[in-house]
Formats: structure tokens, C-alpha cells, sequence
């Protein structure tokens, strides 16, 4: 059962990659997958989730409009009352964080939260998530229970592989006994996105210690000019203040999905590759050649950067007539 998030109309990145999982998850397991879809005039989405699942549960209501923690809690406690799904996701978004915690502690249902990673093992599964700030990862196991629930990290699974599977869409009744007015939606405040928005961007170009100094950043900027793309970091990079915080790539800066990724003296420390590992095309350039980012490169070059990029440069310029 996926809980498919939703704003202003438009259904967020990670409910499809929550769903792409579920298909993953659900064909190893021989079940069904389920969404829910909550709201009001949700029609329209809902006709583009039951091509994904197996079944879309849809209630609409006016309590529901707005996400609000409260209603969704009983409602979802409800629903997984009535199906007895064997596994809940929920995005560990602020939507996600508000819900999830209440809602597996008043159904004593066991919670791993902000994972990166869901597999099946002996026809249990088992979830993976980060500690410590990023400097571990731990395979979870929880109490054996009819029901687990799983926050899922933003960026972690690729949604471009979801096949149609053409399922149902189910309206299904809910009687609401309480008021929920002490709790109310006022507006939308969006985040700073700030000068750049590295999350949107198709091509980035990310530099790391190897860089050396805020005096070298033009490198890296002229190769993304040319590439049609943009300059992110590593958190060396941000921490020096070398670039804005909101450049950071990684587990305690922010989740891209590029089209293509250029790596710039990044050794590739696992808090960064959680951040950047499912970009199309990664290509890495380091003099170290056990860097730990050739691990997840597609393509790698092994040299110093400030004689590998002036040549990328040089190519570059010269299939542009410039």
C-alpha cells in the first residue's frame, strides 16, 4: 500500500518512485500493489495512478483538501484495518515525518524511516537506512508483524521504469467523527530556492575537494556553461563556503535526478553518492583510482582534473565553432 503525496494538483516525484518500488516489491512477493489517493478533485490523478497499480483507493472530502495529519491518520489506520496490507510506504517528507510516526505507534505497527533501500530476504523485508549523519548504513530488521511500515528518502528509486499494469480505481466510504478545526491549512510557504536550483537541473557539474580553492571554480563553470548545465558540490565544498549550502549534493544537502552528472575531484564518500547515485550518465574524473566514486561511474577518467577538463573544454569549443 503506497500513500500517493500530493500538492496543488499535482502528484509529487516521490509517490512514482514509491510506486516503481511497490511494483518491484510486489512482483517478488506475488501480491497486489495498492495506492491511496486522498483529497478532493482528484479525479484526474487518479486515473493516471491506476495505470501503475493494481488498485487505487480514492476518498474525497473536504477535510482532506489539505494535507492535515490528523483526518489522514484515521483514515489510513482504517483503510490498513480493513486490507491488512503486508507493507506500507510513506515519503519521508514533511508530510510523511507528520504522519507516519503516530500512525504505525496507534496501530503497533514496527516503522523504519528515511530509507534508502527496500529488498525481500527469506520472504521478509528488510529496509535500509543511514546513521549516525550519513557515516553508516544499517540493514533494519524488524518485529515479524502482519503489517511494516517504511518511510521512503526522496530521489531513492527511479521512477522512469514503471510499467502499466491497468488496475481498478475504488471509492471507498469513511465516516469522519471527529472535528479536526483545531488544526487547520493556512498557505503554502515555497523554500528559497535560491540562485540556482540544482534539483531541476537536466546536467550538472559537481566539484569536490579536488577543486582546491574557490579560485578554480571558473573550470568547472566554463565546462557547465558549455554542457547546457549547472555547478553543485560536495559538502567539503559547501562547508568551506567555497559554494551556497543550496549547491550541496548529498545526504545532508539535496537529492538529484540528472541526465547527466560530471563528478570533479569527488572521491565519492557515501553520504555524497546517496545524493547523485541515480543520475542516467555519471562520469568521473579524479587522479585517485580507487576513489570510491568510480564505483558508481559510468564512465571514469583517471587524471588530474586540471588537465582532463581543459581538454573536455577544448573539444567542446571546438564541436560549437567558438
Amino acid at each position: 500500500m503506497v500513500l500517493m503525496e500530493h500538492r496543488q494538483g499535482e502528484l509529487r516525484e516521490i509517490s512514482l518512485e514509491m510506486l516503481a518500488k511497490g511494483q518491484e516489491l510486489a512482483e517478488k512477493q506475488q501480491a497486489e500493489l495498492t495506492a491511496v489517493l486522498l483529497g478532493t478533485g482528484v479525479d484526474s490523478l487518479a486515473a493516471d495512478i491506476k495505470r501503475l497499480c493494481h488498485r487505487t483507493l480514492v476518498l474525497e472530502d473536504e477535510r482532506l483538501t489539505h494535507f492535515n495529519s490528523e483526518p489522514y491518520q484515521d483514515v489510513l489506520a482504517a483503510l490498513i484495518e480493513e486490507r491488512k496490507p503486508s507493507l506500507v510506504l510513506i515519503g519521508h517528507t514533511a508530510f510523511g515525518m507528520d504522519l507516519a510516526p503516530a500512525l504505525a505507534t496507534a496501530g503497533g505497527i514496527p516503522l523504519a524511516t528515511d530509507c534508502y533501500e527496500i529488498e525481500v530476504k527469506d520472504d521478509a523485508i528488510v529496509p535500509y537506512r543511514q546513521m549516525y549523519g550519513g557515516k553508516m548504513c544499517t540493514e533494519v530488521h524488524l518485529r515479524e508483524a502482519p503489517c511494516t511500515m517504511i518511510t521512503v528518502r526522496s530521489g531513492s528509486f527511479p521512477a522512469e521504469g514503471l510499467r502499466e499494469i491497468n488496475g481498478a480505481i475504488e471509492a471507498v466510504p469513511f465516516a469522519f467523527e471527529k472535528d479536526y478545526s483545531y488544526k487547520k491549512f493556512i498557505q503554502y510557504l515555497e523554500a528559497v530556492v535560491g540562485e540556482v536550483d540544482i534539483t531541476q537541473a537536466d546536467i550538472i557539474v559537481s566539484v569536490g575537494r579536488g577543486i582546491g580553492g574557490p579560485e578554480h571554480l571558473p573550470v568547472a563553470e566554463e565546462l557547465a556553461d558549455l554542457l547546457g548545465g549547472v555547478v553543485a558540490c560536495s559538502r567539503p565544498v559547501a562547508d568551506k563556503q567555497w559554494l551556497p549550502k543550496e549547491r550541496q549534493v548529498g545526504t545532508s544537502g539535496k537529492t538529484v535526478k540528472p541526465k547527466f552528472y560530471v563528478a570533479l575531484g569527488i572521491s565519492g564518500a557515501f553520504q555524497h553518492l546517496a545524493g547523485m547515485q541515480n543520475a542516467t550518465t555519471i562520469i568521473a574524473i579524479n587522479k585517485d583510482a580507487k576513489a570510491p566514486i568510480f564505483g558508481v561511474a559510468d564512465y571514469g577518467i583517471v587524471d588530474d582534473l586540471f588537465k582532463a577538463v581543459p581538454a573536455i573544454v577544448e573539444k567542446l569549443r571546438e564541436r560549437k565553432g567558438t
